[in-house]
């Protein structure tokens, strides 16, 4: 392969991986805003209806592990496509379903789907990226779905507004169709392994993390000495010990302990759990908070957290460019720092008389830049900390760790909005207290991180006929 063609596949691979990630997040972002009407359509409560962000955030949460592995075996650009062709042809069965349960077996479905391009996605821009060039790499992928979250709220409300909550779930389908199209010639020459990952111990992790969510839930609802939670509580229990016991004696197993004796991605992978809870929580609680306690229409909604997704996408873009080399210690503690920050402004402040641009728009750019430091920086320590034919596997593993995370944060915020006590804007400022907790532990561990800055973007030379987004890759500074 010549050095031209091989940028033009890196360019090619970096677009689409991006568009990917887009996908993903852009589901992640409308689907909250879909949370309100799709409960007023089926007449079912919060506790029932937070479901349809967690029924695609568990087998997302669980399915990653074995993912990353699996794309190392099949070839990442199969995977991705597979994943992607899944991920659209699912989001339309939500968007024709008829009830409920069909609902969220197709966010299910949607989430599995999911679990395979995004692992995919970042595993093969980096086996086509040379070292000195995947920090900027790694910051373009974060900002594309970091720019999914800034488009995702306004699209939503305007779908909302204007159409019907079914007509969210269609915002994939040309994204979804176009990748599919443009990802065939990444096929020619790719390498695979051919020795797939243990997929039981991926269902086992599932149950684990599903079972957990289920008793978390059901407490508020039947109180949490009940049957459900007690045999919810079992279940968690056994499945996870099971999980830990098949990674532990299996060839290939699901669940990579293996990758855990490096001790930075230990630490990556427990501040990625408690990034994803705080998170997770922060943007489901947000558009319940808008439309709730203000009493804002979907699209006011939507456009109130459109600008803290922007400006995380600036953020994690600029920080591929910067010319200085930030640690990933350095972006996960102080970008833990300020949603922290952020989150406990909005605990202290919030009340149901609306102030826009004197709390939510000041809180919400702070929250914007601490989101985009630590979501570059928990990107770059898993990747730096893991040997590069095992950057899917590390990958795969440190966002199940988020989505485990975010399942947590969705079932948490239903609970603690249905268990506190207080009217008006009270049981929204809990919820942010408690994310406010869990940011200060993320801090906490990215100060435990030990891992070299990645090395500086080289600049392009006049001369260099690369496009657009190679020259990105290349540190092109012009």
């Amino acid at each position: 392969m010549t050095p031209s063609t091989s940028t033009r596949r890196a360019s090619v691979a970096l677009l689409l991986a991006c568009a990917g990630t887009f996908l993903s997040f852009l589901d992640a972002t409308v689907t909250n805003l879909a949370v309100p009407p799709i409960a007023d359509h089926f007449g079912v409560s919060l506790t029932t209806v937070s479901w349809v962000a967690t029924a695609y955030v568990i087998p997302f949460a669980a399915l990653l592990a074995p993912a990353g592995p699996l794309a190392d075996a099949v070839g990442r650009a199969r995977l991705f496509l597979i994943g992607v062709a899944v991920f659209t042809a699912s989001s339309l069965l939500i968007a024709v379903a008829p009830t409920l349960p069909v609902l969220l077996g197709a966010r299910a479905v949607q989430g599995l789907a999911a679990s395979l391009l995004v692992p995919a996605s970042l595993g093969l821009v980096l086996a086509e990226i040379p070292a000195e060039r995947r920090r900027a790499a790694i910051g373009m992928w974060s900002a594309a779905g970091a720019l999914a979250a800034a488009a995702g709220p306004a699209l939503g409300g305007v779908m909302v507004e204007v159409l019907d909550w079914r007509a969210l779930f269609c915002l994939n389908l040309p994204v979804g169709v176009w990748v599919l199209i443009a990802g065939r010639k990444l096929l020619t020459g790719e390498s695979h392994t051919g020795r797939g990952p243990d997929l039981a111990g991926g269902l086992l992790l599932a149950l684990c993390v599903g079972s957990a969510v289920y008793g978390l839930t059901q407490g508020s609802n039947h109180g949490w000495s009940s049957v459900y939670v007690l045999a919810a509580s079992g279940v968690t229990v056994l499945s996870g010990v099971a999980t830990v016991m098949r990674a532990i004696r299996h060839r290939r197993p699901a669940l990579r302990l293996d990758l855990f004796h490096s001790r930075s991605f230990a630490v990556a992978s427990g501040v990625s759990l408690a990034y994803g809870t705080a998170l997770f929580t922060s943007m489901l609680l947000g558009v319940l908070f808008l439309t709730d306690a203000w009493n804002y229409s979907a699209l006011e909604a939507g456009l109130a957290m459109s600008p803290a997704a922007l400006v995380t996408a600036v953020v994690g873009i600029g920080i591929g460019r910067l010319r200085i080399a930030l640690t990933p210690r350095t972006m996960v503690a102080a970008g833990s720092v300020l949603i922290a920050a952020s989150t406990a402004a909005l605990a202290l402040l919030i009340d149901t008389e609306p102030h826009f641009w004197t709390l939510w728009f000041p809180a919400g750019t702070v929250m914007g830049v601490g989101v985009g430091m630590a979501t570059v920086g928990i990107s770059s320590a898993a990747t730096f900390s893991v040997a590069p034919q095992h950057f899917a596997a590390g990958t795969g593993m440190v966002m199940a760790a988020r989505q485990v995370g975010g399942g947590l944060g969705i079932a948490a915020t239903a609970v603690i909005i249905a268990e506190a006590s207080g009217t008006g804007a009270e049981p929204y400022a809990a919820v942010y207290w408690f994310a406010t907790a869990v940011n200060l532990a993320a801090a906490v561990g990215g100060l435990a991180l030990r891992i070299a800055a990645p090395p500086l973007p080289q600049p392009a030379t006049s001369a260099d006929p690369a496009p657009a987004a190679a020259r990105i890759l290349e540190g092109d500074q012009r």
